[in-house]
Order: structure tokens, then C-alpha cells, then sequence
């Protein structure tokens, strides 16, 4: 017999906060807060090893689960003085999901459950308050019956505004018990003509409904997209807490809120959050109630005329204060605290590390670690690399002209500006077509999170800065406007009304999350400027990361951002991207169009200064530090017309005839291009072209070398080789020229002359390559597409199946495919260096901005990592958690 469940409360718990995986994060949190001696409600937590059994066999669970739930449900009541089910003194429970990852929102939640027409009565006995008693019920029915039934929870929300409105109610408040008692009638008959049954009354069928219920919640669809964007596996499972209900719709004397011990936003170090008084959890989170600000500060910066917890219950408040700077210390991290206030007595729901902005995220670590709560090396772990992309989010252009149409609450910063879109739907599908889009909602929930992740911002006209708008967005690095009441929204209509101004579905808005605006058409945005926290932080992680970070560059614009975020070289330079602007596509094109190798070499020896130029100026940028050219990569038709309409222009253009342009592009046609006529074979067939490339590179080396006085170290990349005749053939050629050039400028330049690893024979032939090759650049785009046979450009169609179907944990060139790929790459690495001890290895596909894949690269040895230039900072902190995960590892 296992143990299936552990109690908490009373000061005491069975788990500890180390036990997440099996507990869940929720749980495993309120086990901690126990033991600490704070107040918790005291309840229990069927782990997630339940939830595995429970989908391993049918949807059933363990025989002695319902036995073990019976004996702590009896304990729980004896701590509170009640009793399960009793009709004179019972026990009222909450149950809550609560997975080992955070997934706010996304799994289901039951208050109040053990509520019926017998126990409503007893409850407002021992309550002295009848109001309240219906009121919870009502609650409890509608959570009940759309959570554990599947009733739409609009059905409830509808009969309850139209009975206000027929009442010429505003507030939820405004009801009496007289009025609780008719809704909670209404409630019921609704239930019964939706399911066809009563609504059940026996509070142990309530409690297993609401289990499974909060199990089944673990597959739902939301659930399912929030996995897959956080990448959650699904094995984790959810454990589910059952804990006696506390009130804060109890009257005046009584509140819920949730708070953060640090902005969540910003990362400043005040106590951030919102509380209503007369309410329970829901109405915060769900943006139900504009909710009151908790501390003095908060209120006066928001001019909100409603008054703080911190002036209308201050002891409650001074006991808050004492356990949020516990709870941080003794954590070590900034948490996210739910709490309810019942009768003037605080009590802790949960605590867990408060999800946060990445702005937020550098400088509490960097302030963590300045405080002496981390070290220099945690804070570098605390960031997640990913997130830095918020950093880069544009801002409004302070000398913009606005015209301002509404103002809400500041939710997640940056800016957007997009197409209005009403549903999450139209969201997605408009984003897939490569449309920016904004989610107007009046209010967003769980289900809506696909539309958030396509669009660009999110505006709400409804919920504050803890609602679930607000943090999904500082989650997912969306800027987010909530709260903007003075918005009216018709979603039939397909429009939105604010400032006297009416736009429909389509027309342009900016959302500024920094200042709450919302602004009427495209407003002019400014590149972010990076803080202090973030050089600070990125020195730290240079200090600890082994591995050297460079950038994929050909423009002097990408080199210079480049070295602006901290690239330590030039990782790959495509140099046909130099081709196509302007007089250089005419020389290319006569290049291909000739028809000898005089013809070729004249029309070369104009593309010569350009391309020299073009080096010199990277090299220079660069001042000294490696840069790494691939030569001509890409099929020469890529380089000509193809309709009728654009060979006739070009031929003109070119004074070449028609009639030769067309025989050639056919000649050059392809059916499998990417496996064809490209890379180095068109240097074995053309070995003028490289030999071109290579004078240019020597000759800008030494330019470059002149002006700033640093010695250029060039290195020379040939790509898609699969033998080493191959390589030598084209090194040959390389040697030649660079010692042509030596000898004319009396200047020799140093260099390495190397090979891209992106055919699977090539890896698995590495140790053979490398006796003439001396670095080695994983091109895991192509080495991706060659292994797994997937083209990149059509796997969209199917990719997307095989993940949802756990047939691939992800899209393979999004993060490595470490089993297929990572093993060919390990084996190169491993075979090449035992011919070439000193062997330079490195990645320059676009894996080599993704965290996981740089992972993989610091346990494979690889000598540096080099991607595109904004995701340089993200490489950067990505490889010194990679290598303090591998010195953890090694300590353990």
C-alpha cells in the first residue's frame, strides 16, 4: 500500500517544500509554510503519482485512495472543530490543482465545496450572517457546475446580471440574502435543465467530482498549450490540495487578495499587489471588481480614490508585511502570495516564486545577490536566457504624437501595435498569416491563452494588475494593458468604443504597457536601452560560461550589434548575401551568364573591390577579433530571374539577350536544390569563385589590420563537405592565393581554413576531415534537414502533429534533436579531436541562440556557440548556466 496523500496545518506538515515532484508546487509550498509556523488552513494533497495512475488505467484510481482521503478528511476536521458533511457544524473545503511547474490559471479550482441545502443553513448559523452563507453557495454552484459538470460558467453570470438589472443592482454587494436565495434557486433549476439532474447534494460525491474534475483539467486544452509553450512535459502530472475553506466575503472585517514581495513589472523591491474587501479568491484574479491597492504607496501612484489595506486594516496588514519578508528570505526568490483576511485573521493559501518580467527578473537577481541572499553564480541561473528577448521590446518614441483613446492599468511593459482582434482565434489564425494582431478582451481567461501567444499586446477592459491578463502577459513578455474601463467592447459587433472614437475589427491601435495607454493608429517606438542590472549581470555570466558566444554577420549593421550585446566574433558570414544588392547582382549574374572561365574571372574581377570592401569593413568592426566566412554556399539560379517578366527586365538592364538568360536559369534548375549544385561543389567546379573570395578576404584582412592595428585572424569555412578530397581540393586553391597575397603585400595574414559539418557522412567521417580541416562549424540547419530528412521550409504542414502526438519532443529546429543530430555532432567532436587534438569546434546554425541546444553544446565540448545578433545576450547567459549546471552535476 502506498501513501497516496499528506496532510498540513496546525503548524506541522508531512511534506516539505523539496518534495515539489510529488506534491506539486502548491502543495509542496503549503507544506513549507506549515512547518514554518505561519497560519495555513489546514488540508492535504493527493499527490501527482495519483494523477499518473489515474490516467495510466482508465481514469481510475488507486483502491486505498478513498480510505486514506476519509482518515485526513477527519483530521482536518478535528483541527478546525468541524466535520465533513455534518448538517450542524460542517466542513467546507477548497480543491485546487497544483502541478510542480507554475501554470496559473490553467487547471481548475472548487471553493466552498460541501455547501447544500442543509449545510447553507448551518453555515449561516455559525456565521451570524445569512447573506453570506448564499452568497458562498451560489459561488459553489456555479464553480461546481461549470468546473466538475461542464455547464459554460456565462450561463450563471447571465442570470445573475439581468436579476441586477432588474433589481437596479450594480455591485455584486448590493444583493441581500433574500436576493442570494432566489439566484441560488435560479442557479439550480439552471443546472437542472442543462444536465438534467438536481444538483448535487452529498458533499463526499462534491469532493470526488471536483478531484476528478481537477485531474481531467490536467489534459484540457489550455492546459495542454500552456505545456507546450513552456515546454511542461505532460509525465509531471498534477497533484491536487484539498484545504478547509477560510471567507473573505465575511463583511467588512474580511478580504482576499494577492500580492508579489517584489514589482513583478520593474523588479523594485516594495510590496506589490491588490486586495478587495467582501470577496473571495476569484473576484481578484479574475477581474470581476477593480480591486484595491494594498499598500499606501501603491494608492496614491495609481490616484485611486479607494483606500489601501495598509490605512483600512493596518494590524492585518503589519502581521502581512512580517510574513512576506519571511517567506522571501527563507525562499531566497520573489513570491507570489495568495491570502485571505476572515474576520480580521490572516491566513496564507499559497506562496511560489512570483512570474516575472525579465526587466524584473535582472535586477531582482542582481539586487538579490547585492543583498548577500544569492550568490553571484545563482543570480546568473535565476534569469531565464529566453526572457532577455523582452528586453529588446520597443517603446513609445517620447517626441510621438499620441492621440490617446483610453488609459488603463500599466500591466506588462513594452509596447505593440497591431490589427484589432476580438478572440483568440482570430488571433492565431491572423499571426499564422503573418499579420500583427492585438487580443482586445473585456477580459481574458485560461482559454484565451493560444490568442495571447499570437499577438502582439493585449488590452482588457476589465481586471487589475494581478489579473490574469496581467500575468500571463509578464509571463510571456507581452505587452499588456488591463483595466481600461472607459472601453466599450461588442463582440457581436465585431467593435470597440473609446474616446468618442469607434474602430472595428482590423483597424490599427498601440497599447503602451509602460504607461496604460492605448492610442489610436501606428505611434512611432524606440529600440530599448539596456540597464545596469543587465551589464551587470552579463559581466557575471562572462566570468562563469566557459564557452565563447560569437554572431552570424554579414552587414556591418549586424557586426555592430553584434559587438554592441558582447559577440566575441563573427561565427558565420554568408557571404551571398553580399551578392544581391545592386551592381553586385549585375556581376554576379554575367559571372553565371559566361560562357568560359576568362568570361567568368572578368565578370569576378568586378565583384573583387566589393567584396574585399566588404571585408575589410567586417574585420575592422570586428578589431581583432575571429571572423569565420563561409564561402559560396547557395545554387547559382538563386542568383537569376524566373518569370518571363523579370528576365526581359534584367536582361535589358544587363544588355544581355533574352533568349540566354532563360536557356541558363533552365540549365541551372533544380529539382532538390538543397542537395544539389551548392556549397563546395560549386568551388570544385568553379574554383575561380573561390579563389576570388579568398584574395578578398586576405586583401581586406590586411586593410583592416592597418587601420586599427590588430592583427585579423580570418578563418575560412567551406561548406556541405562530405569527403576531405572535397576539402582539400578547395584548400589548395586557398593556400595558393594567400600565398599570391603574401607575396604582392609583403604582408602575411594569419589564418585557418576549415569545414561546416552539415552532412551526416561528413560527421561520421570527421576524423578523416579533420587531418586537413582545422576547425569544424556544425551547420545544424542543414545537419537537421540531411539527418532527419525533413526540409525545413515544408515540415510546418506536420510538425505540429508529431509533437502534440509526443512523436518528437518539439520542433527539431527550434531546440536540437540531441538523440539523432546531438549524437552526429558528438561523434565529429569526438572523432575529429582524435586526429586534431586542437581542433576549434563551434555551432552556427539557429540552434546556436536556443538555451536547450547551448546545453547541449557545453556537455559536447564545443569551443563557442554563434547566432544571430539580438539573441547574442540570450547565448551569453544561456552558456554559463550551462556551465554551472555542468559543475553542479559534477559536484553532485
Amino acid at each position: 500500500m502506498g501513501k497516496w496523500v499528506y496532510t498540513f496545518g496546525d503548524g506541522k506538515a508531512e511534506g516539505s517544500s523539496g518534495m515539489r515532484d510529488l506534491l506539486g508546487g502548491k502543495g509542496a509550498n503549503l507544506a513549507e509554510m506549515a512547518n514554518l509556523g505561519l497560519p495555513v488552513p489546514p488540508g492535504f494533497t493527493i499527490t501527482t503519482e495519483v494523477c499518473t495512475h489515474y490516467y495510466a488505467h482508465n481514469r481510475t484510481y488507486p483502491n486505498d485512495l478513498k480510505e486514506e482521503v476519509a482518515a485526513v478528511l477527519e483530521k482536518v476536521g478535528k483541527l478546525t472543530g468541524r466535520l465533513f458533511g455534518d448538517a450542524e457544524n460542517p466542513l467546507l473545503v477548497s480543491v485546487r490543482s497544483g502541478a510542480r511547474a507554475s501554470m496559473p490559471g490553467m487547471m481548475d479550482t472548487v471553493l466552498n465545496l460541501g455547501l447544500n441545502d442543509v449545510t447553507v443553513a448551518a453555515l449561516a448559523r455559525s456565521a451570524r450572517d445569512e447573506r453570506f452563507a448564499f452568497d458562498s453557495y451560489r459561488r459553489f454552484i456555479q464553480m461546481y457546475s461549470n468546473v466538475v459538470l461542464g455547464i459554460d460558467h456565462h450561463s450563471f453570470e447571465d442570470i445573475l446580471e439581468t436579476y441586477k438589472e432588474a433589481k437596479g443592482y450594480i455591485l455584486d454587494t448590493d444583493l441581500s440574502a433574500a436576493d442570494w436565495r432566489r439566484i441560488v434557486e435560479d442557479y439550480k433549476a439552471k443546472v437542472a435543465a442543462e444536465s438534467g439532474k438536481a444538483f448535487p447534494q452529498d458533499p463526499e460525491a462534491q469532493l470526488w467530482g471536483a478531484i476528478g474534475a481537477v485531474f481531467s483539467s490536467w489534459m484540457n486544452q489550455r492546459a495542454i498549450t500552456y505545456r507546450r509553450l513552456n515546454s511542461i512535459p505532460e509525465s509531471w502530472g498534477t497533484a491536487v490540495n484539498v484545504q478547509a475553506m477560510v471567507f473573505g466575503n465575511m463583511g467588512e472585517t474580511s478580504a482576499t487578495g494577492v500580492a508579489f514581495t517584489r514589482n513583478p513589472s520593474t523588479g523594485a523591491r516594495e510590496l506589490y499587489g491588490e486586495f478587495l474587501v467582501n470577496a473571495q479568491g476569484e473576484d481578484v484574479v479574475a477581474g470581476m471588481r477593480t480591486p484595491q491597492n494594498i499598500t499606501e504607496a501603491a494608492r496614491l501612484a495609481a490616484h485611486s480614490d479607494k483606500p489601501s489595506m495598509e490605512k483600512v486594516m493596518p494590524a492585518v496588514y503589519a502581521e502581512f508585511c512580517r510574513v512576506t519578508e519571511l517567506l522571501e528570505r527563507h525562499y531566497r526568490d520573489m513570491q507570489d502570495l495568495e491570502f485571505t483576511v476572515e474576520r480580521g485573521k490572516l491566513w496564507m493559501l499559497q506562496t511560489r516564486g512570483g512570474k516575472r518580467t525579465a526587466k524584473a527578473a535582472l535586477r531582482i537577481a542582481v539586487e538579490m545577490a547585492n543583498e548577500g541572499l544569492v550568490s553571484q553564480d545563482e543570480a546568473v541561473t535565476r534569469v531565464d536566457p529566453a526572457g532577455l528577448e523582452q528586453l529588446l521590446h520597443p517603446t513609445i518614441d517620447p517626441n510621438a504624437e499620441r492621440k490617446v483613446l483610453a488609459t488603463g492599468l500599466p500591466a506588462s511593459p513594452g509596447a505593440a501595435c497591431g490589427e484589432i482582434v476580438f478572440s483568440a482565434d482570430d488571433a492565431e489564425t491572423l499571426r499564422s498569416s503573418g499579420r500583427r494582431v492585438i487580443l482586445v478582451r473585456v477580459e481574458t481567461s485560461p482559454e484565451d491563452i493560444h490568442g495571447m501567444h499570437a499577438a502582439e499586446g493585449i488590452l482588457t477592459t476589465r481586471g487589475g494588475m494581478t489579473s490574469h491578463a496581467a500575468v500571463v502577459a509578464r509571463g510571456m513578455g507581452k505587452p499588456c494593458v488591463s483595466g481600461a474601463g472607459s472601453i466599450r467592447v461588442n463582440y457581436a459587433a465585431g467593435m470597440m468604443t473609446a474616446g468618442g472614437v469607434t474602430l472595428n475589427k482590423g483597424d490599427i491601435i498601440t497599447i503602451d504597457g509602460a504607461t496604460g495607454q492605448v492610442l489610436q493608429g501606428k505611434v512611432a517606438m524606440l529600440e530599448p536601452q539596456l540597464s545596469r542590472e543587465f551589464a551587470t549581470l552579463m559581466g557575471w555570466a562572462d566570468r562563469a560560461r566557459r564557452m565563447a558566444v560569437r554572431s552570424n554577420a554579414e552587414t556591418p549593421a549586424d557586426a555592430r550589434v553584434a559587438r554592441q550585446f558582447g559577440a566575441e566574433g563573427i561565427g558565420l558570414c554568408r557571404t551571398e548575401h553580399m551578392f544581391f544588392d545592386g551592381d553586385r547582382i549585375v556581376a554576379v549574374r554575367e559571372m553565371i551568364l559566361a560562357d568560359d572561365e576568362a568570361g567568368r574571372r572578368r565578370a569576378l574581377a568586378k565583384l573583387l573591390p566589393m567584396q574585399r570592401a566588404d571585408f575589410a569593413e567586417l574585420f575592422t568592426i570586428m578589431s581583432g577579433l575571429p571572423v569565420t566566412i563561409r564561402l559560396l554556399d547557395p545554387p547559382l539560379h538563386e542568383f537569376l530571374p524566373h518569370s518571363d517578366a523579370e528576365i526581359a527586365e534584367v536582361a535589358a538592364a544587363m544588355g544581355a539577350s533574352p533568349e540566354k538568360l532563360k536557356r541558363r536559369a533552365a540549365e541551372l534548375h533544380e529539382f532538390n536544390p538543397m542537395l544539389g549544385f551548392r556549397g563546395v561543389r560549386l568551388a570544385i567546379a568553379y574554383p575561380e569563385i573561390a579563389e576570388m573570395q579568398a584574395r578578398a578576404i586576405f586583401e581586406g584582412a590586411i586593410e583592416a589590420g592597418g587601420k586599427t592595428g590588430k592583427p585579423v585572424t580570418a578563418e575560412i569555412m567551406v561548406p556541405l563537405v562530405m569527403t576531405r578530397a572535397e576539402l582539400d581540393h578547395v584548400k589548395e586553391r586557398v593556400v595558393a592565393m594567400a600565398e599570391a597575397v603574401a607575396k604582392e603585400r609583403g604582408v602575411r595574414v594569419p589564418y585557418q581554413v576549415g569545414t561546416m559539418i552539415e552532412l551526416p557522412r561528413a560527421a561520421l567521417r570527421a576524423g578523416d576531415i579533420a587531418r586537413s580541416a582545422e576547425f569544424f562549424s556544425f551547420g545544424t540547419n542543414d545537419l537537421t534537414q540531411t539527418t532527419l530528412g525533413i526540409s525545413r521550409d515544408d515540415a510546418a504542414s506536420f510538425l505540429g502533429p508529431y509533437a502534440a502526438k509526443g512523436i518528437l519532443a518539439g520542433d527539431p529546429f527550434v531546440s536540437l534533436d540531441e538523440e539523432g543530430v546531438g549524437e552526429l555532432v558528438a561523434i565529429a567532436a569526438e572523432r575529429g579531436r582524435a586526429t586534431r587534438p586542437s581542433l576549434k569546434l563551434g555551432i552556427c546554425g539557429e540552434h546556436g541562440g536556443d538555451p536547450a541546444s547551448i546545453r547541449f553544446c557545453e556537455r559536447a565540448g564545443l569551443d563557442y556557440v554563434s547566432c544571430s545578433p539580438f539573441r547574442v545576450p540570450i547565448a551569453r547567459l544561456a552558456a554559463a548556466q550551462a556551465t554551472l549546471g555542468a559543475k553542479a552535476a559534477d559536484e553532485a
